[in-house]
């Protein structure tokens, strides 16, 4: 059976992908990350801010 080119391209494509490995997928997504941080009009929740104080005692509560 022959297949249309339209699947052939996407199946090339899907190889391409499948080939870059995972440890430059991390990267990318990591530079993007800090890339988006810059930017001061980010809209969306706020990433979380590691506090100096670790533990749930540590809050000043007795």
């Amino acid at each position: 059976m022959r297949h249309s080119a339209e699947y052939d391209n996407f199946t090339k494509l899907v190889d391409r992908v499948l080939k870059v490995p995972h440890s430059v997928i991390k990267e990318r997504i990591e530079e993007h990350r800090k890339e988006s941080e810059k930017n001061p009009h980010k809209r969306g929740p706020k990433p979380k801010s590691k506090s100096s104080a670790s533990g749930p005692a540590s809050n000043g509560h007795p």
